[in-house]
């Protein structure tokens, strides 16, 4: 999934937390803990495997529920020392929301074998080989029926940010 579809993917899953949780509209900061949360596993995982070759793999370390259980506990006890929990369960929520979009493609294509990356390094990494780097993945973008998913999921997310921007100006007057 590209990083956009993350986002958006992150934003959908957000909104139903923050309206039964706690019955109003985000805070700025909460939304900016929800999106590096939705980005957290690539900006870890990308550099250390494709630009120093640390990580056998673009999805390894900060892509395995191991990781997420462990980053999450942190910024929830680093949230919860300064009296701000909501930006924990944001960042955890997008954090989730993008080991999520990183595996449905690979479930629904049956491809079972490429989501050992969720219990890194317990069973290894997946089966990608050379994942070149960020520019050969931008080079290689190509319309295809998951891109175009998540275009439309971006269109949603973005209309959906805009009714609740709007119910906020309504309900401030």
């Amino acid at each position: 999934m590209w990083p956009w579809g993350h986002l958006a993917l992150g934003y959908l899953c957000y909104l139903p937390y923050e309206y039964r949780a706690r019955g109003d509209a985000s805070s700025w900061l909460a939304l900016v803990a929800l999106a590096v949360g939705t980005q957290f596993p690539d900006l870890v995982d990308k550099p250390l495997a494709w630009t120093f070759g640390v990580l056998p793999s673009g999805r390894s370390l900060a892509h395995s529920v191991l990781a997420l259980v462990v980053v999450c506990g942190a910024v929830y006890l680093l949230c919860r020392h300064a009296e701000r929990v909501v930006p924990s369960v944001a960042f955890g929520i997008g954090y989730a929301s993008h080991l999520v979009g990183d595996s449905v493609g690979h479930v629904l294509a049956g491809e079972y074998e490429y989501l050992v990356f969720l219990v890194w390094p317990l069973l290894g990494a997946p089966p990608y080989g050379d994942e070149g780097g960020f520019l050969s993945h931008f080079a290689n973008l190509r319309l295809t029926s998951f891109l175009a998913f998540q275009f439309a999921l971006c269109a949603v997310a973005f209309g959906a940010f805009l009714v609740v921007q709007y119910r906020l100006g309504r309900a401030e007057h």
